[in-house]
Protein backbone atom coordinates (compact mmCIF):
# COMPACT_ATOMS: atom_id res chain seq x y z
CA UNK A 1 0.00 0.00 0.00
CA UNK A 2 1.58 3.39 -0.66
CA UNK A 3 2.08 5.53 1.66
CA UNK A 4 1.38 9.64 1.78
CA UNK A 5 3.42 11.83 3.94
CA UNK A 6 1.02 14.74 4.62
CA UNK A 7 2.94 17.94 5.39
CA UNK A 8 1.62 20.87 7.78
CA UNK A 9 4.34 23.43 9.72
CA UNK A 10 1.40 25.95 11.05
CA UNK A 11 -2.08 26.05 11.99
CA UNK A 12 -3.92 27.11 8.82
CA UNK A 13 -2.06 24.18 7.54
CA UNK A 14 -3.73 21.30 9.29
CA UNK A 15 -6.84 22.89 8.15
CA UNK A 16 -6.03 22.21 4.49
CA UNK A 17 -4.82 18.63 5.20
CA UNK A 18 -7.82 17.50 7.98
CA UNK A 19 -10.16 16.91 4.99
CA UNK A 20 -7.37 15.14 3.19
CA UNK A 21 -7.11 12.66 6.06
CA UNK A 22 -10.55 12.32 6.28
CA UNK A 23 -10.45 11.31 2.63
CA UNK A 24 -7.27 8.64 2.69
CA UNK A 25 -9.34 7.03 5.85
CA UNK A 26 -12.56 6.59 4.18
CA UNK A 27 -10.63 5.25 0.48
CA UNK A 28 -8.58 3.27 2.46
CA UNK A 29 -6.27 2.07 -0.14
CA UNK A 30 -3.56 4.53 0.52
CA UNK A 31 -1.08 5.11 4.13
CA UNK A 32 -0.74 8.05 5.15
CA UNK A 33 1.50 9.89 7.80
CA UNK A 34 1.48 13.43 9.24
CA UNK A 35 4.09 15.18 9.64
CA UNK A 36 4.27 18.20 12.01
CA UNK A 37 7.47 20.30 10.99
CA UNK A 38 6.92 22.46 14.23
CA UNK A 39 7.26 25.75 11.88
CA UNK A 40 5.20 27.67 14.27
CA UNK A 41 4.51 27.22 17.74
CA UNK A 42 0.73 27.52 18.73
CA UNK A 43 -0.32 26.68 22.06
CA UNK A 44 -3.94 26.01 20.74
CA UNK A 45 -2.67 23.34 18.93
CA UNK A 46 -3.77 20.50 21.52
CA UNK A 47 -5.75 17.38 21.89
CA UNK A 48 -9.01 19.44 21.17
CA UNK A 49 -7.96 21.31 18.03
CA UNK A 50 -7.08 17.88 16.57
CA UNK A 51 -10.35 16.36 17.90
CA UNK A 52 -12.34 19.03 16.22
CA UNK A 53 -10.40 18.97 13.37
CA UNK A 54 -11.63 15.52 13.34
CA UNK A 55 -7.99 13.88 12.60
CA UNK A 56 -5.40 11.86 14.41
CA UNK A 57 -2.33 13.91 16.19
CA UNK A 58 0.54 14.37 13.82
CA UNK A 59 2.49 10.99 13.58
CA UNK A 60 5.57 13.26 13.20
CA UNK A 61 7.01 16.23 15.18
CA UNK A 62 10.13 17.72 14.07
CA UNK A 63 9.58 21.16 16.40
CA UNK A 64 12.01 22.88 13.93
CA UNK A 65 10.51 26.20 13.95
CA UNK A 66 11.84 29.72 14.74
CA UNK A 67 14.84 31.95 13.46
CA UNK A 68 15.01 33.82 10.62
CA UNK A 69 13.14 32.55 7.05
CA UNK A 70 16.18 31.07 5.88
CA UNK A 71 17.43 29.61 9.50
CA UNK A 72 13.25 28.13 9.24
CA UNK A 73 13.73 26.34 6.10
CA UNK A 74 17.04 24.91 6.79
CA UNK A 75 16.09 23.68 10.03
CA UNK A 76 13.01 22.08 8.46
CA UNK A 77 15.05 20.63 5.50
CA UNK A 78 17.56 18.89 7.41
CA UNK A 79 14.71 16.86 9.71
CA UNK A 80 12.92 15.83 7.05
CA UNK A 81 15.55 14.47 4.95
CA UNK A 82 16.56 12.63 7.89
CA UNK A 83 13.02 11.59 8.00
CA UNK A 84 12.32 10.83 4.03
CA UNK A 85 16.05 9.23 3.72
CA UNK A 86 15.38 6.49 6.97
CA UNK A 87 11.67 5.88 5.81
CA UNK A 88 10.96 6.91 1.63
CA UNK A 89 7.19 7.71 1.39
CA UNK A 90 5.70 7.48 -2.02
CA UNK A 91 4.60 11.00 -2.26
CA UNK A 92 4.93 14.00 -0.43
CA UNK A 93 1.55 16.32 -0.14
CA UNK A 94 2.78 19.97 0.32
CA UNK A 95 -0.27 22.44 1.04
CA UNK A 96 -0.65 26.43 0.74
CA UNK A 97 2.96 28.80 0.81
CA UNK A 98 4.53 28.65 3.77
CA UNK A 99 8.32 28.04 4.56
CA UNK A 100 7.42 24.30 4.92
CA UNK A 101 5.53 23.82 2.15
CA UNK A 102 9.00 25.37 0.42
CA UNK A 103 11.70 23.04 2.51
CA UNK A 104 10.10 19.76 2.10
CA UNK A 105 8.92 20.19 -1.64
CA UNK A 106 12.73 20.92 -2.52
CA UNK A 107 13.62 17.99 -0.34
CA UNK A 108 11.51 15.63 -1.37
CA UNK A 109 12.45 16.34 -5.08
CA UNK A 110 16.01 16.08 -4.76
CA UNK A 111 15.29 12.43 -3.22
CA UNK A 112 13.37 11.60 -6.47
CA UNK A 113 9.72 11.54 -4.69
CA UNK A 114 7.15 13.14 -6.44
CA UNK A 115 5.56 16.14 -4.95
CA UNK A 116 1.84 16.63 -4.90
CA UNK A 117 0.83 20.66 -4.41
CA UNK A 118 -2.61 21.42 -3.00
CA UNK A 119 -3.70 25.60 -3.64
CA UNK A 120 -1.27 25.67 -6.27
CA UNK A 121 -0.92 27.93 -8.93
CA UNK A 122 -1.98 31.55 -6.62
CA UNK A 123 0.27 34.40 -7.61
CA UNK A 124 -0.24 37.93 -6.29
CA UNK A 125 2.15 39.03 -8.20
CA UNK A 126 4.30 40.63 -5.45
CA UNK A 127 7.56 39.21 -4.96
CA UNK A 128 8.17 41.40 -1.97
CA UNK A 129 5.78 38.60 0.11
CA UNK A 130 7.40 35.79 1.12
CA UNK A 131 4.49 33.83 0.82
CA UNK A 132 5.14 34.27 -3.29
CA UNK A 133 8.59 32.97 -3.45
CA UNK A 134 7.77 29.99 -1.35
CA UNK A 135 4.52 29.46 -3.63
CA UNK A 136 6.72 29.65 -6.94
CA UNK A 137 9.84 27.87 -6.17
CA UNK A 138 7.09 24.96 -4.65
CA UNK A 139 5.09 24.88 -8.03
CA UNK A 140 8.34 25.09 -10.33
CA UNK A 141 9.60 21.29 -8.71
CA UNK A 142 5.95 19.68 -8.40
CA UNK A 143 4.53 17.14 -9.71
CA UNK A 144 1.58 17.67 -9.39
CA UNK A 145 -1.27 20.65 -9.36
CA UNK A 146 -4.21 20.59 -7.05
CA UNK A 147 -5.76 23.94 -7.84
CA UNK A 148 -8.34 26.33 -6.21
CA UNK A 149 -9.48 28.27 -8.90
CA UNK A 150 -9.41 29.35 -12.92
CA UNK A 151 -6.76 32.18 -12.29
CA UNK A 152 -4.33 28.85 -10.73
CA UNK A 153 -4.59 26.85 -13.62
CA UNK A 154 -3.71 29.48 -16.09
CA UNK A 155 -0.53 30.78 -14.15
CA UNK A 156 0.31 27.07 -14.53
CA UNK A 157 -0.09 26.95 -18.25
CA UNK A 158 1.93 30.17 -18.62
CA UNK A 159 4.91 28.75 -16.38
CA UNK A 160 4.79 25.76 -18.49
CA UNK A 161 3.39 23.22 -16.15
CA UNK A 162 2.10 20.25 -17.88
CA UNK A 163 -1.66 20.24 -18.47
CA UNK A 164 -2.18 16.33 -17.82
CA UNK A 165 -0.61 17.09 -13.94
CA UNK A 166 -2.93 20.43 -12.99
CA UNK A 167 -6.31 19.02 -11.48
CA UNK A 168 -8.80 22.21 -10.67
CA UNK A 169 -10.22 20.45 -7.77
CA UNK A 170 -11.61 22.75 -5.31
CA UNK A 171 -10.42 23.90 -2.10
CA UNK A 172 -9.86 22.19 0.89
CA UNK A 173 -10.16 24.85 3.18
CA UNK A 174 -13.51 25.10 1.97
CA UNK A 175 -14.28 21.49 2.70
CA UNK A 176 -12.78 22.29 6.03
CA UNK A 177 -14.45 25.39 7.14
CA UNK A 178 -17.83 23.74 6.06
CA UNK A 179 -17.15 20.88 7.74
CA UNK A 180 -16.48 22.87 10.83
CA UNK A 181 -19.61 24.69 10.49
CA UNK A 182 -22.13 21.63 10.63
CA UNK A 183 -20.67 20.74 13.77
CA UNK A 184 -20.49 23.84 15.42
CA UNK A 185 -24.29 23.68 14.67
CA UNK A 186 -23.89 20.56 17.49
CA UNK A 187 -21.77 22.19 19.79
CA UNK A 188 -22.15 23.99 22.91
CA UNK A 189 -20.36 27.60 22.62
CA UNK A 190 -21.16 29.22 25.70
CA UNK A 191 -17.66 28.57 27.35
CA UNK A 192 -15.99 30.28 24.00
CA UNK A 193 -14.32 34.00 25.19
CA UNK A 194 -16.38 35.85 22.84
CA UNK A 195 -19.72 34.23 23.48
CA UNK A 196 -20.61 37.13 25.89
CA UNK A 197 -19.40 39.94 22.69
CA UNK A 198 -21.73 38.07 20.14
CA UNK A 199 -24.25 37.66 22.10
CA UNK A 200 -24.47 41.38 23.31
CA UNK A 201 -23.96 42.63 19.89
CA UNK A 202 -26.47 40.40 17.95
CA UNK A 203 -30.02 40.35 17.90
CA UNK A 204 -32.71 43.45 16.67
CA UNK A 205 -30.62 46.73 15.96
CA UNK A 206 -27.35 45.28 17.02
CA UNK A 207 -24.28 43.33 14.62
CA UNK A 208 -20.19 43.86 14.78
CA UNK A 209 -17.53 43.43 12.46
CA UNK A 210 -14.52 41.00 12.80
CA UNK A 211 -10.90 42.23 11.96
CA UNK A 212 -8.22 40.32 11.53
CA UNK A 213 -4.76 41.98 10.64
CA UNK A 214 -1.06 40.27 10.30
CA UNK A 215 0.92 40.91 7.38
CA UNK A 216 3.99 42.44 8.50
CA UNK A 217 3.81 45.43 5.17
CA UNK A 218 0.21 46.42 7.34
CA UNK A 219 1.10 46.17 10.64
CA UNK A 220 5.47 46.59 11.32
CA UNK A 221 5.10 50.05 9.88
CA UNK A 222 4.08 53.20 12.06
CA UNK A 223 2.47 55.03 9.10
CA UNK A 224 0.30 52.33 7.32
CA UNK A 225 -0.70 51.56 11.10
CA UNK A 226 -1.77 54.38 11.36
CA UNK A 227 -4.17 54.74 8.35
CA UNK A 228 -5.28 51.19 8.71
CA UNK A 229 -5.93 51.81 12.83
CA UNK A 230 -7.83 55.41 11.45
CA UNK A 231 -10.39 53.55 9.36
CA UNK A 232 -11.26 51.09 12.03
CA UNK A 233 -11.72 53.79 14.10
CA UNK A 234 -13.90 55.36 11.99
CA UNK A 235 -16.02 52.07 10.96
CA UNK A 236 -16.11 51.48 14.31
CA UNK A 237 -18.62 54.84 15.03
CA UNK A 238 -20.60 53.05 13.44
CA UNK A 239 -20.41 49.27 13.72
CA UNK A 240 -18.61 47.83 17.23
CA UNK A 241 -15.42 46.07 15.97
CA UNK A 242 -13.57 43.12 17.59
CA UNK A 243 -10.39 42.36 16.79
CA UNK A 244 -8.31 39.43 18.20
CA UNK A 245 -5.26 40.74 17.62
CA UNK A 246 -2.14 38.95 17.53
CA UNK A 247 0.71 39.33 20.76
CA UNK A 248 3.06 41.24 17.66
CA UNK A 249 0.28 43.52 16.29
CA UNK A 250 -0.78 44.61 20.08
CA UNK A 251 2.70 45.50 20.96
CA UNK A 252 3.13 47.84 17.57
CA UNK A 253 -0.21 49.40 18.28
CA UNK A 254 0.88 50.42 21.66
CA UNK A 255 4.44 51.31 20.73
CA UNK A 256 2.92 53.22 17.33
CA UNK A 257 0.57 54.97 19.81
CA UNK A 258 -2.44 53.91 17.82
CA UNK A 259 -5.88 54.07 20.00
CA UNK A 260 -8.72 52.55 17.79
CA UNK A 261 -11.37 53.83 19.95
CA UNK A 262 -13.77 52.58 22.41
CA UNK A 263 -15.56 50.83 19.78
CA UNK A 264 -12.91 48.25 18.92
CA UNK A 265 -13.02 45.19 21.06
CA UNK A 266 -9.25 43.83 21.34
CA UNK A 267 -9.29 40.03 22.43
CA UNK A 268 -6.33 37.58 22.20
CA UNK A 269 -5.75 35.24 19.54
CA UNK A 270 -8.99 32.64 19.33
CA UNK A 271 -8.82 29.04 18.82
CA UNK A 272 -10.59 27.75 15.27
CA UNK A 273 -14.05 27.06 16.25
CA UNK A 274 -14.66 29.75 18.64
CA UNK A 275 -13.33 32.37 15.90
CA UNK A 276 -15.64 29.97 13.30
CA UNK A 277 -18.13 30.72 15.52
CA UNK A 278 -17.85 34.57 15.97
CA UNK A 279 -17.03 35.55 12.20
CA UNK A 280 -19.49 33.55 10.50
CA UNK A 281 -22.13 35.66 11.97
CA UNK A 282 -20.55 38.96 11.35
CA UNK A 283 -21.89 42.03 9.40
CA UNK A 284 -18.77 42.14 7.51
CA UNK A 285 -14.96 40.84 8.09
CA UNK A 286 -12.21 43.52 7.48
CA UNK A 287 -9.34 41.16 7.15
CA UNK A 288 -5.40 41.33 4.99
CA UNK A 289 -5.57 37.38 5.54
CA UNK A 290 -5.48 35.12 2.71
CA UNK A 291 -7.41 32.15 4.00
CA UNK A 292 -10.06 34.35 5.19
CA UNK A 293 -10.77 35.79 1.91
CA UNK A 294 -11.92 32.06 1.17
CA UNK A 295 -13.85 31.45 3.91
CA UNK A 296 -15.67 34.51 4.03
CA UNK A 297 -16.57 33.70 0.38
CA UNK A 298 -17.48 29.97 1.63
CA UNK A 299 -19.93 31.24 4.10
CA UNK A 300 -21.27 34.46 1.98
CA UNK A 301 -19.96 36.44 4.61
CA UNK A 302 -19.05 40.25 3.23
CA UNK A 303 -15.21 40.70 3.16
CA UNK A 304 -13.00 43.67 2.92
CA UNK A 305 -9.39 42.76 1.89
CA UNK A 306 -7.01 45.47 3.32
CA UNK A 307 -4.23 44.87 0.80
CA UNK A 308 -2.97 46.13 -2.53
CA UNK A 309 -3.54 42.76 -4.19
CA UNK A 310 -4.84 39.03 -4.36
CA UNK A 311 -4.02 35.60 -4.89
CA UNK A 312 -7.25 34.39 -4.68
CA UNK A 313 -9.06 36.90 -7.44
CA UNK A 314 -11.76 34.18 -7.51
CA UNK A 315 -13.06 35.67 -4.01
CA UNK A 316 -13.62 39.52 -5.93
CA UNK A 317 -14.63 37.97 -9.50
CA UNK A 318 -17.32 35.69 -7.83
CA UNK A 319 -17.21 35.42 -4.22
CA UNK A 320 -17.75 37.96 -1.23
CA UNK A 321 -14.39 39.92 -0.91
CA UNK A 322 -13.92 42.99 -1.66
CA UNK A 323 -10.24 44.41 -2.61
CA UNK A 324 -9.97 47.80 -0.62
CA UNK A 325 -6.24 48.00 -0.78
CA UNK A 326 -5.16 50.73 2.29
CA UNK A 327 -6.55 53.76 1.59
CA UNK A 328 -8.33 54.94 4.68
CA UNK A 329 -11.36 56.44 3.02
CA UNK A 330 -11.83 53.23 0.18
CA UNK A 331 -12.02 50.70 3.25
CA UNK A 332 -14.66 53.20 5.23
CA UNK A 333 -16.48 53.39 1.96
CA UNK A 334 -16.46 49.53 1.36
CA UNK A 335 -17.91 49.14 5.21
CA UNK A 336 -20.23 51.40 4.56
CA UNK A 337 -21.75 49.99 1.54
CA UNK A 338 -22.12 46.73 3.50
CA UNK A 339 -24.02 49.01 6.27
CA UNK A 340 -26.22 50.13 4.01
CA UNK A 341 -27.17 46.71 2.40
CA UNK A 342 -25.12 47.43 -0.71
CA UNK A 343 -22.72 44.57 -0.03
CA UNK A 344 -21.59 42.82 -3.60
CA UNK A 345 -23.71 39.79 -4.01
CA UNK A 346 -21.31 36.86 -3.51
CA UNK A 347 -21.85 32.98 -4.79
CA UNK A 348 -19.43 29.93 -4.16
CA UNK A 349 -16.45 29.35 -7.05
CA UNK A 350 -17.61 25.97 -8.91
CA UNK A 351 -16.22 22.98 -6.55
CA UNK A 352 -16.01 24.98 -4.26
CA UNK A 353 -18.71 22.39 -2.59
CA UNK A 354 -17.12 20.53 0.36
CA UNK A 355 -15.76 17.61 -2.23
CA UNK A 356 -12.28 18.70 -2.92
CA UNK A 357 -9.91 16.33 -0.75
CA UNK A 358 -11.76 13.48 -1.97
CA UNK A 359 -11.20 14.47 -5.63
CA UNK A 360 -7.03 14.82 -4.54
CA UNK A 361 -7.21 11.43 -3.12
CA UNK A 362 -8.73 9.88 -5.79
CA UNK A 363 -6.26 11.72 -8.43
CA UNK A 364 -3.33 10.28 -5.98
CA UNK A 365 -4.48 6.51 -6.32
CA UNK A 366 -4.56 6.69 -9.37
CA UNK A 367 -0.87 7.91 -9.95
CA UNK A 368 -0.01 5.83 -6.58
CA UNK A 369 -1.40 2.42 -7.76
CA UNK A 370 -2.22 2.55 -11.51
CA UNK A 371 -3.95 -0.47 -12.58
Amino acid sequence: MPTIYLVAGARPNFMKIAPIVRALQAHGGMAFKIIHTGQHYDREMNDVFFEELGIPQPDVFMAAGGGSHAQQTAKIMVAFEELCVAQAPDAVLVVGDVNSTLACSIVAKKLKIPVAHVEAGLRSGDRTMPEEINRLVTDSISDWFFVTEPSGVEHLLREGQPQDAIHYVGHVMVDNVLYQAQKLEHTDTSGFETSAYKAAHSGTGKAYGVVTLHRPSNVDDPAMMQRIGGALKDIAAELPLIFPVHPRTRANLAKFGIDLGPNVTLVGPQAYMAFLNLWKDAAMVLTDSGGMQEETTALGVPCITIRENTERPVTVSEGTNVLAGTDPAVIVSEARKVLRGDAKAGRRPQLWDGHAAVRIVDILAAYLSPQ
